[in-house]
């Protein structure tokens, strides 16, 4: 193992140990999140020590902090007792190398992630705000109390709403991410086909666009396949081609948005009576895209780059709701039609269809 992840408490009576931050949804399952919590138990007093694994959506920002405010609706725990100790998990190779990391008085812990559950999405924060991002994120936590259902004295639920937390001299805190690569194989790519007519032409233009697969990666070039048949007496000026993403998030109210994370155009042209037959490529990146406010994105830990999110990939039977943010992409083709004749642009117009676009991560290699 390249790398311990560890986090300890104020007070430092509890130090929390992963071996990854990364988990991956393999669809049928999620992988385990195994890691051990060393305990100092000089300020214990009559206080246990609990785990606890939460999945939540977080849509305020991180400057309440100093009201003591965090604005968050936890879509699932789950929580258990490791000291004093009621029962021990399975070992697991990650568990045999956080104990030895730990030393003495380190107890381990496991939690199994629902396979229905969001993956981790994060929304790109303005130029000027400060502060954990908005979005869903999954964070495993420590800390002291009296009871299990009582995580910390200090704090005060508003029920899916708000939450008045005081920080806390006894809780040790990591995010992790719980992440979906692409499938091993990918299906036919969409197509798409539109005739339209004009003002003042006899004869239609008619656009097919096709691809060659369902699926790319990011950063990956995605050729999209053209062919144009202009029978009207118009020109085709050029080609426009935009990305899409919608992000819907479904926690509360229909909160539904779309952002261009692409626009390109393309300067060819096609005379009256004419025919073109060209693929013409598009990469879609967050590069060009750091300014805008909003922006659904993969899930991020600290200062890690990161990337325009993945397709929400829904499953048979899952609630919406309980996926928090579902994000979508769309490519748009337009071919801007000149308007010709005595009428000039009052007769000019677009030809436009739309294909359904999936941007996931390739699996890495074991």
């Amino acid at each position: 193992m390249a790398k311990v992840f560890k986090k300890t408490s104020g007070n430092g009576g509890l130090t929390l140990y992963l071996g990854k931050r990364d988990y991956v949804d393999h669809v049928s399952a999620v992988d385990r999140v195994d890691g051990v919590v060393k305990v100092d138990t000089a300020d214990f007093g009559d206080r246990k020590a609990f785990v606890q694994l939460a999945c939540a959506f977080r849509y305020g920002s991180e400057d309440l902090d100093v009201m003591g405010l965090c604005f968050r609706k936890d879509i699932w725990f789950e929580q258990t007792q490791i000291y004093p100790e009621n029962s021990k998990p399975q070992l697991s190779a990650m568990h045999e190398t956080l104990l030895k990391k730990a030393g003495d008085n380190a107890y381990p812990f496991s939690f199994e992630i629902p396979a229905n559950l969001p993956c981790s999405v994060s929304l790109q924060p303005g130029p000027d705000d400060k502060g954990k991002a908005c979005g869903v994120d999954f964070e495993v936590k420590t800390y002291l109390a009296k009871e299990k259902n009582n995580p910390d004295e200090k704090c005060l639920y508003l029920m899916f709403f708000l939450s008045l937390c005081a920080p806390s001299r006894d809780t040790a805190r990591l995010v992790i991410r719980k992440i979906q690569y692409a499938p091993s194989q990918v299906g036919a790519g969409p197509k798409a086909d539109i005739c339209k007519s004009f003002m003042m032409s006899d004869k239609p233009v008619h656009l097919e666009a096709s691809m060659e697969k369902d699926l790319y990666f990011h950063g990956e070039a995605i050729p999209i396949k053209l062919k144009i048949s202009n029978e009207s007496n118009k020109t085709v000026k050029k080609i426009k081609i935009t990305v899409d993403q919608t992000t819907d998030i479904v926690l509360y109210s229909a909160d539904k948005y779309t952002k261009t994370v692409l626009c390109q155009e393309f300067g060819e042209t096609v005379e009256a009576s004419g025919t073109l037959e060209k693929t013409l490529s598009i990469t879609p990146l967050l590069t060009e895209n750091k300014e805008k406010r909003g922006l659904a994105l993969d899930g991020r830990l600290k200062d890690e780059d990161t990337n325009l999110a993945s397709t929400t990939m829904l499953r048979q039977g899952v609630e919406k709701e309980v996926l928090g943010i579902l994000v979508s992409y769309k490519i748009i083709i337009n071919l801007m039609v000149a308007g010709g004749g005595l009428l000039g642009g009052l007769t000019a117009s677009d030809v436009t269809v739309e294909l359904p676009l999936n941007l996931m991560h390739p699996k890495p290699e074991e």
